[in-house]
């Protein structure tokens, strides 16, 4: 029996990492959010003043558990060292090794159906309309700038998602055999229940 892979894939704030963790739970297993790895890289670069592609070469558990990627600024940056394919080189393995492991795993991020992980035997694609994913994404970083509007993090969606969707390397697209979930219109539990029967129709 082949290792029990789920990937998770959309566009920022659509709501995959929370799924992705809640089902990584259900079926006991180890859990990536990928787009950490690049919000680490890019940080990195910035706060060492080194090439993004090195950057990516020195991540450890540290580095991944410091709040500042968790920002707005994080987010803008992990776009735009995304579409180095350098960087995606020097994560590519991290990322295969973490899928590949006997247990099985559950990674979320923009190309685990399509390139990292095209094996896996359950594949989501979780999206929602821009305005949808701007407010959510905007209630979450106001606690941390009051100043910010929504209408700032919407820009910020859209332009990472033309820039996601239209870089050469590994551009943000569904994978042919993945099943569509659209959050737009859910709650959070709505959400997780889809979740959870999507990826019960393909085992």
């Amino acid at each position: 029996m082949r290792p029990l892979i789920i990937a998770f894939d959309g566009p920022a704030a659509s709501g995959k990492g929370t799924l992705a963790s809640v089902i990584a739970v259900d079926y006991g297993l180890p859990f990536l959010d990928t787009g950490l790895l690049y919000r680490a890289a890019g940080y990195l670069a910035h706060v060492r003043d080194i090439d993004p592609a090195l950057a990516a070469s020195l991540i450890d558990a540290e580095v991944l558990a410091d709040d500042a990627l968790r920002g707005r600024e994080a987010g803008e940056r992990a776009s735009r060292v995304a579409a180095i394919p350098e960087v995606r080189a020097a994560l590519f393995k991290y990322q295969q090794d973490f899928a590949g492991q006997a247990s099985g795993a559950v990674l979320d991020g923009r190309d685990i159906g399509t390139v990292i992980a095209p094996h896996a035997v359950v594949k989501l694609f979780v999206t929602a309309r821009p305005e949808v994913r701007a407010h959510r994404r905007w209630l979450q970083l106001v606690k941390l700038n009051p100043a910010l509007t929504e209408a700032e993090v919407l820009e910020d969606i859209r332009i990472r998602d033309e820039r996601d969707s239209s870089r050469s390397s590994a551009p943000l697209e569904m994978a042919k055999d993945a099943l569509l979930l659209d959050t737009s219109d859910l709650g959070i539990d709505a959400a997780i229940a889809t979740a959870r029967s999507l990826v019960k129709s393909r085992l």
